[in-house]
């Protein structure tokens, strides 16, 4: 039986910024109908901001004040206050989603047949009824000629009574024309998986922007690398390299909002990264999904790196103590000393393939609350994740040009080593990638922190379990098959390995 208090939770929709309002209302509507739900806009401002939310959300008001008791009708109403909602804000000429609760608190619809909405009529159902309205063509034949060219249709004779008094009052608009009726030849998906194969079928992959001076802006650049779905090799979005003037842009919008956030006290940008961890939290199913979508982890997998890099975030929470410095009175005659730990001023990062969550939550949390900014480099083959991160990022709070994302190559590598404004990098990769990194951008007198070719070794004792050794082993080397800086390659038997090989194979 089901609990009053159940949640039904809606797979989290993609990552992404879509051109226009009407592709980011429909993507959500579609979404939320291939999964039993009805998505509706709760309120809108054109050219701003639209807010979606279920159709059952909301209370039902009594306007009229009527005593219950007197009515001589039970008083019934759909809504149930459903907490789903979504929110796409214009950045520049884009338009951004954000799933803010994902969350229903009623089953979904086995069948979309069974919605009002369903009773709609199309756009072109719409001009055909007014048109054979115009020729004096009786409803009952007006229904009955539509219902010939669609059998589908579950329209009533009242409902085309009301249209008919809506084209006589003069109070159909475009926008009425435009109203969405969900389609009910597709039955209702209830998994994930089939609900984001059946979405991909019908939506083109979206061109993944960067994130420059607290906007989403796509890369003008002309080169295009399709970011594929390691597992079924489906192009997941499209990613524009960004170009040598993108980047210098970011590089300024992160010297520019450094001398301000530099001055912003310590309490304060403590605050805004508790905030930031918050969101993590709330939307660590949907970085998991793009992690792996786009890097081919288990699901389990990509939460573990979310996990991991959110333990960072929750590091850079205590950085008002682990900022202070040290004083050391008469440390010889007549002379203290003391220590002031200061910020830099603009960081960068280039991150590897492997964890595209945790690496990037290694790296600037703790940079910007130190009070530096920070150009982020993710890697070109997973860029879905950071873009998502830094949506958050402007919903924790951070200030523009506080951190900027772009994308890009090896020529992006190049440009953050020689630019003079780049004080400081963090490089995780490979020896040969690092060495190139650590010797380029040494060479122009900034610091480089290039953490290279890291390998485990194991150590097994005598007396080690065999089976829980095993299985520890198999996960150490072949976890995210074995595409980690940390996998096991080396395993040291203390006292020999026969009787390991005898339990084995005899």
């Amino acid at each position: 039986m089901q609990t009053q208090n159940q949640k039904y939770k809606m797979f989290p929709p993609e990552s992404g910024v879509f051109q226009d309002r009407e592709d980011l209302i429909k993507y959500v509507r579609d979404f939320g109908a291939n999964q039993g739900y009805v998505v509706t806009i709760k309120k809108s401002r054109r050219d701003r901001r639209v807010i979606l939310g279920c159709d059952r959300g909301g209370i039902y008001r009594n306007r009229r004040k009527i005593d219950e008791s007197q009515r001589k009708r039970k008083a019934c109403s759909r809504l149930i206050n459903c907490p789903f909602e979504a929110i796409g804000k214009k950045e520049d000429d884009m338009w951004v989603l954000n799933i803010k609760n994902g969350e229903h608190n009623h089953e979904p619809l086995k069948d979309m047949s069974e919605h009002p909405y369903s009773r709609r009529f199309s756009e072109e159902e719409v001009r055909q009824i007014r048109m054979m309205t115009e020729a004096g063509v009786k409803p009952r034949q007006v229904l009955k000629a539509l219902k010939q060219s669609n059998p589908e249709l579950q329209s009533t004779p009242r409902h085309l009574y009301n249209l008919k008094a809506k084209i006589r009052q003069g109070g159909l608009s475009d926008r009425s024309l435009k109203s969405w009726r969900p389609n009910r030849s597709v039955p209702v998906n209830t998994s994930a998986s089939s609900t984001g194969e059946s979405l991909k079928q019908d939506r083109q992959p979206m061109k993944v922007p960067n994130f420059i001076g607290g906007k989403f802006v796509v890369s003008q650049g002309c080169t295009i690398i399709d970011v594929l779905n390691p597992a079924t090799q489906e192009v997941v979005s499209h990613l524009p390299l960004t170009t040598c003037e993108e980047f210098k842009d970011a590089v300024i919008a992160a010297k520019r909002a450094f001398p301000s956030w530099k001055n912003t006290p310590i309490a304060t940008r403590q605050r805004i990264m508790f905030r930031f961890q918050e969101l993590i939290r709330r939307d660590m199913d949907k970085l998991a999904t793009s992690i792996t979508s786009e890097q081919g982890k288990t699901l389990k997998g990509a939460l573990g790196d979310v996990l991991c890099g959110l333990e960072a975030v929750e590091h850079a929470c205590a950085m008002a103590t682990l900022q202070m410095g040290e004083f050391v009175p008469n440390a010889s005659n007549g002379i203290d000393t003391y220590c002031i730990r200061e910020p830099l001023g603009v960081c960068a990062g280039i991150c590897p393939f492997n964890f595209p969550a945790m690496i990037p939550l290694w790296m600037f949390p703790i940079a910007v609350t130190c009070g530096n900014t920070f150009v982020l480099k993710p890697c070109e083959k997973n860029p879905g994740a950071s873009v998502i991160v830094a949506a958050l990022a402007v919903e924790a709070g951070f200030p523009d040009g506080v951190l900027n994302v772009i994308h890009g190559t090896n020529d992006i590598a190049n440009y953050i080593c020689d630019d003079d404004d780049v004080k400081a990098i963090s490089f995780i990769g490979s020896d040969l990638a690092g060495l190139h990194i650590y010797a380029r951008a040494a060479a122009r007198g900034k610091r480089v922190q290039s953490n290279t070719g890291g390998k485990n070794h194991a150590i097994i004792m005598p007396d080690a379990s065999m089976d829980d050794t095993l299985n520890a082993l198999v996960a150490a080397g072949f976890g995210a098959a074995g595409q980690r800086c940390m996998a096991l390659s080396t395993a040291v038997f203390v006292g020999g390995s026969s009787a390991w090989y005898f339990y084995l194979f005899a």
